[in-house]
């Protein structure tokens, strides 16, 4: 990018079915002016809560959909009593959340109608998640018009796998014709935590070789070799890989038809494997795992089994990763149990000395839920706890698309490339 750098206002948006996520960045300072979440879009009583210097305020009102939600996201920004700018004219680009970009989009790119497109061909394979994702960025350009918007895809990092690890073992038409394979998902936050990684390693990430470990209410593993993902947990959907909040991530196929013999519907079934069970159906107490490891403490033999058959999933793909990476300068916990979850993290390393990833538990415990190392120095591969933050990653792909450009400028370079790309600085 040439030219001089200059301040802009980033607003970075997350459109769910009934909910919006926001936040405005200060670029390339990377510094947050403050966020706001609308929730239950759609519904008799909506809710805003918008957070800043400034404190924290709450709107609740009728927000009938999400037209009606960006306006008021739009007055809420600039409010004179709890806003975050003085005028929408500061913002210089949007970033948008954008689950699914199939094998088109292998990074960020500038929204165009050729963009917008292919977001909504994907849609046949994120039925749930691509068409809000659309409507925010529809009614940021209503709101916005002529502000750069940019998309930002969970699959984009996950597209430099090779086809050992993005192939299934079906027919080979299903791939060819239904375009069947991995995907892969939260690529935005493995992509943001690997390259903190590499700078704490002080390692250029083409000689670095990672797993990194997103650990939440959904969770995902990715193999990182030279600063590219080779292989990752999730598949064709986020079902697949390690047990999950509801989620139940890897299981015998076969399953499913010996339940629909006697009397399940492929409807009940999906909805059992995304929203029964994981954490909440294995324990049958809660698909939280702070929930869990008080439970444990109490006793209770449920938790308990869940917690360790949580963390041997975990450890199964670490070992599996660090076969085929042959070198792991890394391992990498980050999301809200891969930070937070001190216990968890200990959980998971147990075992995996002789594979040289050595936790120091003291230390652990120690860093708890901040950025830091958690291994000693003799163990040859580093364990580090990065929270993550996938918004300052979206924000930061605006701005190194847009860069010190007028939106006239940007304006003109999507219609003359529109498929213009930024991968992670």
């Amino acid at each position: 990018m040439s030219g001089i750098q200059t301040e802009k206002r980033i607003l970075v948006l997350n459109c769910g079915s009934s909910s919006l996520k926001y936040e405005v960045y200060s670029m390339p300072a990377r510094q947050s002016l403050g966020r706001g979440l609308i929730e239950r879009i759609g519904e008799s009583e909506g809710k805003l809560v918008q957070t800043s210097p400034r404190g924290e305020s709450t709107i609740e009102q009728t927000i009938p959909d999400h037209a009606s939600a960006m306006e008021l996201v739009g007055k809420t920004l600039i409010d004179p009593e709890i806003g975050i700018l003085k005028d929408l004219s500061e913002i210089g680009g949007v970033g948008h959340r954008v689950v699914h970009g199939g094998e088109r989009f292998s990074a960020s790119v500038i929204i165009d109608p050729e963009v917008i497109a292919a977001i909504e061909e994907a849609a046949e394979l994120a039925p749930l998640h691509n068409p809000p994702n659309l409507i925010g960025i529809r009614e940021a350009e209503r709101l916005l018009p002529g502000v750069p918007q940019v998309g930002v895809f969970d699959t984009a990092f996950h597209q430099t796998m090779p086809p050992s690890a993005y192939l299934y073992g079906l027919p080979r038409e299903f791939y060819d014709k239904l375009r069947i394979r991995r995907y892969g998902f939260h690529g935005t936050s493995h992509r943001f935590v690997a390259a903190r990684a590499a700078q704490l390693l002080k390692r250029s990430p083409e000689d670095t070789n990672l797993i990194t470990c997103h650990l939440g209410n959904g969770a995902s593993l990715t193999a990182i070799e030279a600063g590219r993902s080779v292989d990752t947990s999730m598949g064709f959907t986020p079902l697949e890989g390690v047990m999950m909040g509801t989620r139940c991530g890897d299981i015998d196929p076969a399953i499913l038809s010996y339940l629909e013999e006697r009397g399940y519907t492929g409807k009940q079934l999906n909805a059992i494997m995304n929203k029964k069970s994981g954490l909440l159906g294995l324990s049958g107490i809660s698909n939280d795992m702070r929930d869990l490891e008080a439970a444990a403490e109490r006793g209770e033999e449920r938790a308990q089994e869940t917690l360790d058959v949580y963390a041997h999933k975990v450890r199964k793909y670490i070992g599996a990763y660090s076969a085929n990476l042959v070198t792991v300068d890394a391992l990498v916990f980050t999301g809200g149990v891969g930070q937070h979850g001190v216990k968890m993290r200990e959980r998971i390393c147990h075992n995996l000395e002789h594979m040289g990833i050595v936790m120091d538990y003291e230390l652990n415990k120690k860093v708890g839920s901040k950025e830091g190392v958690v291994s000693p120095r003799y163990s040859p591969t580093a364990i580090q706890v990065i929270p993550t933050n996938e918004e300052l990653q979206i924000a930061m792909d605006v701005y190194d698309l847009i860069g010190s450009r007028s939106h006239f400028e940007t304006k003109q370079a999507a219609s003359a490339a529109p498929l213009k790309s930024v991968t992670a600085k």
